[in-house]
């Protein structure tokens, strides 16, 4: 019987899951109307997102009129100052809806319990308590999802979607690639001995961290190029992450530990 298939690489979906946790602002675009910043982009469990535009903004009186064509863009940029910091784009076309002010506090809710931003303190809400609101939500109903990144473009369903899940390291990745590349040049420069020669002659950065493996980018006179390094197996939690990372070290020592000395 053959030995199934080792997954070296996230889904489509769970690499647009992951950008919807990291990207800390959307783009939502309606022709006609200045593309308006979006703090809060949420999937919801029936598969459109809810977003939130500003109270009297071009594009809530747009919306409250009715349910126009719009696009969500979200922009997952490196932590690292890279010469080209944009890691993927993801395009989320459908159409806005409004919420009828009724159903916000309890839509509220539902998205803090799983997403507790700052910014849906600014959104109005029908219980009387909005104060100062600056911000309502709106409603898109997804058509189409598609995701671009050095590698090419993809598209991928509404369903895969909702039943993708992101990283597990999605929320630490930025610290982490951070801490790499500032005290840890020595994992770089080792996990840089496992790319072909032919690359070796570039700058090598720490580009991206899940629970899959490792990316790199390597910067050289004729642009970028981004290498996967997979891991022997997926891992899930801190400890399986650090071994495997010490695993495409090449180092001997799986946990950290000095070796015993042989007995007599």
């Amino acid at each position: 019987m053959a030995a199934p298939e080792t997954t070296t690489a996230p889904t489509t979906a769970e690499r647009i899951r992951s950008t919807c946790v990291r990207a800390g602002g959307a783009m939502l675009a309606i022709e006609g109307v200045e593309p308006t910043a979006s703090a809060v982009h949420h999937l919801l469990d029936d598969g459109s997102f809810a977003v939130t535009v500003p109270v009297g903004g071009p594009v809530s009186a747009v919306v409250i009129a009715a349910g126009v064509p719009a696009v969500l863009e979200m922009t997952d940029y490196s932590p690292l100052p890279l010469r080209e910091p944009v890691r993927s784009l993801v395009w989320i076309r459908g159409r806005v809806h409004a919420v009828p002010e009724a159903e916000i506090p309890e839509l509220l809710d539902l998205i803090a319990a799983d997403d507790p931003n700052p910014a849906l303190l600014q959104v109005n809400s029908a219980d009387g308590s909005d104060g100062d609101a600056q911000l309502t939500l709106v409603r898109l109903e997804v058509e189409s999802v598609v995701v671009a990144d050095s590698t090419g473009a993809e598209a991928v369903g509404v369903s895969a979607l909702l039943q993708a899940r992101p990283d597990p390291f999605c929320g630490m990745e930025s610290c982490w690639l951070q801490h790499l590349e500032i005290a840890h040049r020595d994992v770089i420069e080792r996990l840089a001995d496992r790319l072909p020669k032919t690359l070796r002659r570039g700058r090598v950065r720490p580009l991206g961290l899940d629970r899959y493996g490792v990316r790199l980018r390597v910067e050289d006179d004729e642009g970028d190029h981004d290498v996967r390094l997979a891991f022997a197996k997926p891992v899930d939690d801190v400890t399986g992450l650090s071994q495997a990372i010490r695993i495409l070290m090449g180092c001997p020592f799986l946990n950290g530990l000095r070796a015993r000395r042989p007995l007599a």
